[in-house]
């Protein structure tokens, strides 16, 4: 019998924080936002990365 799979949505989730966060980084630079707005979103897309890494990495074990 096979054991049911659980799907989970924090890839999701973590695909969209980083698409947004980079997109946040990335603009900001065009309009000017302020380097501390700047700062922040980087560091939360640099966040999703490496928890997405993890998940992936965990997952094939």
């Amino acid at each position: 019998m096979n054991a049911p799979t659980r799907t989970s949505s924090s890839p999701v989730l973590l695909w969209l924080v980083l698409v947004l966060g980079a997109g946040v980084n990335a603009a900001g630079s065009l309009t000017g936002l302020p380097d501390p707005i700047r700062i922040t979103a980087g560091a939360i897309a640099t966040i999703a990365l490496v928890a997405l890494i993890v998940h992936y990495v965990r997952r094939r074990r």
